[in-house]
């Protein structure tokens, strides 16, 4: 935790705005959300309270739950910016095989909270095929490579098609896939798409996918199954690390901060 303290608080060169400094200032917010996740806090109540009777040493001040929550969501912008910073550290970084897959986020079990949430127009209802079942919420979409390592990620509509999507994630990452040569991004039959396969040609992104009914069999196709096995396993780490399933998020950087 003093090395993840140092290299974040060497990345954010001081505080955000101007004024009195915050008694707990952003370096340290940014340590205590990571380390919240790693050790498995889905509560951020409990985690508090953890934090008061062990960590009290390393941070001397810590906020009631609302005023941590307050600033966790404030502080989106620069939690985003940190992990790809920290990412960029990685030798599994420069990895140019790419896989990608979407996973559901529900957001609302109930009539009320759909007509009621903060969250209506942006979240919406969608079908997950691998589990049968529909839910009122978001996808998350997730671009990792083999080892895990989140490259892009985004939440959306779950009515908005897959492919739009990671059409305009790769649009607002543009640089990130300009000094890459060779990309391979390899998906399920939901990416299908013409046009967007010739946008991603256009961009030197080869996709690999399995063929759909009445399509001949595409190059590479045998292999994608066991390939495809790797994002499922990081999409089930991910719900179970962060409790995606059960977030608690009312609004948009609620939802967002629980993110991976």
């Amino acid at each position: 935790m003093t090395a993840l303290y140092v290299k974040v608080d060497d990345e954010i060169g001081g505080t955000r705005s101007l004024g009195r400094p915050p008694l707990l200032s952003d370096s340290e917010l940014v340590c205590l959300a990571v380390a919240q996740a790693l050790l498995g806090f889905h509560s951020e109540s409990r985690w508090l309270r953890y934090a008061n009777k062990h960590l009290s040493g390393m941070f001397p001040y810590l906020p009631q739950r609302a005023g941590y929550n307050k600033r966790l969501r404030s502080a989106l912008g620069l939690v985003k910016r940190l992990i790809r910073e920290l990412a960029m550290d990685s030798d599994f970084w420069f990895d140019n095989h790419w896989i990608t897959d979407s996973t559901p986020v529900p957001c609302g079990m109930s009539r009320p909270t759909v007509q009621r949430s903060n969250l209506a127009g942006w979240a919406g209802y969608g079908y997950c095929a691998s589990h049968f079942r529909f839910f009122w919420g978001l996808r998350l979409y997730l671009v990792c490579t083999p080892t895990g390592m989140p490259i892009m990620w985004a939440l959306a509509n779950p009515k908005v098609g897959e492919h739009e999507v990671l059409a305009a994630m790769l649009e607002v990452d543009a640089d990130l896939v300009a000094e890459r040569d060779g990309i391979v991004l390899i998906s399920d039959k939901g990416f299908a798409s013409k046009p967007f396969e010739k946008y991603l040609a256009e961009q030197g992104i080869e996709l690999l996918r399995p063929s759909r009914k009445r399509e001949k069999q595409r190059h590479g196709e045998p292999m994608l199954k066991k390939v495809r096995q790797l994002i499922e396993s990081v999409n089930d780490t991910l719900k179970g690390q962060l409790d995606l399933e059960q977030h608690g998020g009312r609004t948009f950087e609620g939802v967002a901060i629980k993110r991976p």
